[in-house]
């Protein structure tokens, strides 16, 4: 059986990730660092040491091949299918063999064009909606029960 790990400093989708992954009955592990410290009733929570990418890579580190992580950072996305586990953003996008490296040169370009402008920051995101709340959680059942469904016919070929 397979884990839902969450990048989970300041993921907007955790209570979401919860509430379909109880129904499914999948576990949950929220890794966040001590600035960000979470309480759950349904998840198992990963205190980890503040400093940069500690989070990423302790997430990164726990991850198995079938794994799932929800994440918005590409490049834990990247290493994650590195290590044939599921991810998806909190947007719904699944992350995939196909899309990842196009994504990661985007996130290049769009840095080097903000350095050579002098801009060090982003503007944040836009106002998460209920659509875009909606559309994730759509996606992540659906995830879900691809894998769920593939580990059963997995499981019934073993037999």
């Amino acid at each position: 059986m397979f884990t839902v790990y969450v990048d989970a400093d300041a993921c907007p989708v955790i209570r979401i990730v919860e509430k379909v992954a109880k129904e499914m009955k999948v576990s949950v592990e929220l890794i966040c660092d001590t600035n960000h410290v979470l309480v759950s009733d349904y998840s198992r929570v990963r205190v980890i040491g503040a400093g940069a990418d500690a989070v990423d890579f302790a997430l990164v580190n726990l991850l198995h091949a079938g794994d799932v992580v929800v994440t918005q950072d590409y490049g834990v996305a990247a290493l994650a299918l590195g290590k044939k586990a599921h991810a998806i953003h909190q947007s719904g996008k699944i992350f995939s063999d196909d899309n990842i490296e196009g994504l990661l040169m985007d996130r290049h370009l769009a840095k080097k064009a903000r350095m050579g402008k002098g801009k060090h920051h982003l503007k944040g995101p836009k106002k998460r909606t209920e659509e875009d709340d909606i559309r994730f959680e759509n996606a992540f059942r659906n995830l879900l029960s691809d894998i769920l469904k593939n580990e059963s016919i997995d499981e019934s070929e073993c037999k």
